[in-house]
């Protein structure tokens, strides 16, 4: 059942996203070669509990994590290590945070210094496939567009789209419906409706989709060792059109990075 949510609501969402995404900020300015995703982990959690929230993953379905960092191959659910991240690598961090009694939910796909082009690219193609995904997220569209755009767009380009692991509604609970498959066709699925409120988050491989999960009973790999990328914001169904109410914004501020990219998608103006 999807639980459609008050545009009060909805604003106390925004707070909870945006909690994540200054977490993510803070982080970017500290994933680096040499650094642990240990400590970051630490660094996270400090920096959520310290804006009054709650670490939205540690304790869920027992994480003991406040992020999970997957590295390279790992598509997601990395637990943190003390193994220094390199040159060349690539990071995603997803992360939650629990405030107002709504959960964020935002991921972010990180360079390590100078990385291969193809690498690059991946992370570039997966992140235009999340606004391309969240464009469909409108009225009287259904599940199956969303996904649809979203693995026609990848797979155009030559890459895997992961198939067991998805989006998914967000509020009270870390996980509600509907799920958001980053693949699908059009016109199937459950219906949107206004004021409902979803994490879309393209997991896309440089290879094949296939995956396989690690003895630690929570990293997801490639089944073929090749890198994968994840990007992931909050979505809110407003007046019909999709509303972010998560940002990397804060992101980019600490990589210096130029971006207009969220900006069809603000209904209510950012302040950073």
């Amino acid at each position: 059942m999807i639980i459609t949510k008050t545009l009060e609501e909805i604003e106390l969402m925004r707070q909870s996203a945006l909690v994540v995404s200054k977490t993510l900020g803070m982080l970017a300015k500290e994933v680096k070669p040499g650094v642990t995703t240990k400590q970051l982990d630490k660094m996270a959690e400090e920096f959520i509990r310290d804006q009054g929230a709650i670490p939205g993953f540690l304790g869920l379905y027992d994480c003991p994590s406040t992020l999970l960092c997957s590295v390279n191959e790992a598509v997601v659910h990395g637990l943190p290590t003390d193994i220094p991240l390199e040159e060349g690598d690539i990071v995603s961090i997803d992360c939650g945070a629990l405030m107002n009694e709504f959960y964020g939910d935002h991921a972010y796909t990180f360079e390590i210094g100078e990385v291969a082009p193809e690498t690059k690219k991946l992370l570039q193609i997966t992140k235009e496939s999340l606004y391309i995904g969240i464009r469909e997220f409108k009225a009287g569209n259904r599940v199956g567009d969303v996904g649809y755009a979203i693995q026609k767009y990848c797979e155009d380009q030559g890459y895997g789209v992961v198939r067991e692991l998805v989006g998914h509604g967000l509020g009270r609970k870390m996980h509600e419906d509907p799920e958001m498959p980053n693949y699908g066709k059009r016109g199937r699925g459950k219906k949107f409706v206004e004021g409902q409120v979803v994490a879309i988050e393209p997991m896309i491989n440089m290879g094949t989709h296939r995956i396989k999960q690690l003895s630690d009973g929570w990293t997801i790999v490639t089944l073929d060792g090749k890198p994968s990328a994840h990007f992931e914001h909050d979505v809110a169904l407003v007046n019909g059109r999709p509303e972010i109410l998560s940002t990397f914004a804060y992101v980019y501020e600490a990589l210096g990075i130029k971006s207009d990219e969220e900006n069809e998608f603000r209904q209510k103006e950012l302040v950073l």
